[in-house]
């Protein structure tokens, strides 16, 4: 790590250690949504008056019940129909997941770069995440594509810091200082946002390749397997690992020497499950 990086990590490591660092707050709409689905007299009617409220989310809700992936034997052109058939959980994280997306946006460029970049490769291990639970769990996909959406949350705070400062390093430092802290940072916000522990421990668990807990795979084990098939054939750090040491691969039923994207049906739905969110 170059001197600069260095300097930078323990600026971060510092802030985030005396509670100092600015942390993102949840979208309104995700706030509202949220707090709407812990209603337990909840129904149908009043989530859609909450998503109601922002048009694009709601566009593209209905997008995604009409999608490859979830349509029915007819179209659904309205807000209601489309909750009631997704349901209401499922909606409510889906909605959670789309919110997302509006954070990601910075005024420098290469700071914005980032944020996009980032939320794109979010909404790949999202799709891959989705597809390995339906395929290989009995977990729910809904929340499998949320942890995947998430599981890269703390590089906002990262970047917003660095642009707040004005004092901009170059990218291959700023991209080892995001490598180094993003994780634990995930993690903390998610636990600020009053998310279960089961999502919020997947940004600091998911890069954790020697992990083992439990016989069963839990999401942090779905979004890990997913980063790893994100890299397969590639030069990236992760593909030169020793997969078969990997016990997520053994917990999900995967060979880990199988790419998804060899099997047409996989990789089909795959892509399928990215347009959803892109």
């Amino acid at each position: 790590m170059s001197d600069l990086a260095a300097s930078i990590l323990e600026q971060l490591t510092r802030a985030i250690e005396q509670d100092q660092l600015r942390l993102p707050t949840l979208p309104e709409v995700a706030l509202r949504v949220r707090e709407a689905a812990e209603d337990p007299n909840v129904d149908v009617r009043k989530i859609c008056n909450v998503i109601g409220n922002d048009a694009a989310i709601s566009a593209r809700i209905i997008k995604v019940v009409n999608s490859p992936l979830m349509r029915g034997s007819r179209e659904i052109d309205n807000l209601q129909n489309a909750v009631s058939r997704l349901g209401i959980t499922y909606s409510c994280n889906l909605a959670t997941g789309l919110a997302m997306e509006q954070m990601f946006q910075a005024t420098n460029d290469m700071v914005d770069q980032l944020m996009r970049e980032t939320w794109q490769k979010s909404v790949e291990i999202a799709g891959i995440s989705h597809v390995l639970c339906r395929q290989y769990t009995r977990l729910a996909p809904d929340q499998a594509t949320l942890a995947g959406l998430l599981h890269r949350i703390g590089v906002l705070p990262i970047l917003t810091h660095i642009e707040d400062s004005g004092e901009i390093p170059d990218e291959a430092t700023l991209r080892q200082v995001i490598h180094e802290i993003h994780p634990i940072l995930g993690s903390k916000i998610l636990r600020t946002w009053d998310f279960p522990a089961e999502i919020a421990d997947v940004p600091s668990e998911s890069i954790h390749f020697d992990r083992d807990i439990g016989d069963k795979p839990d999401y942090a084990d779905i979004v890990m397997v997913a980063i790893l098939q994100s890299v397969a054939g590639t030069d990236h750090p992760y593909a030169r690992l020793d997969w078969s040491q990997v016990k997520a691969f053994e917990k999900l039923g995967l060979d880990p020497e199988m790419e998804m994207s060899e099997g047409e049906d996989l990789s089909d739905e795959m892509e399928a499950a990215m347009a959803l969110l892109g």
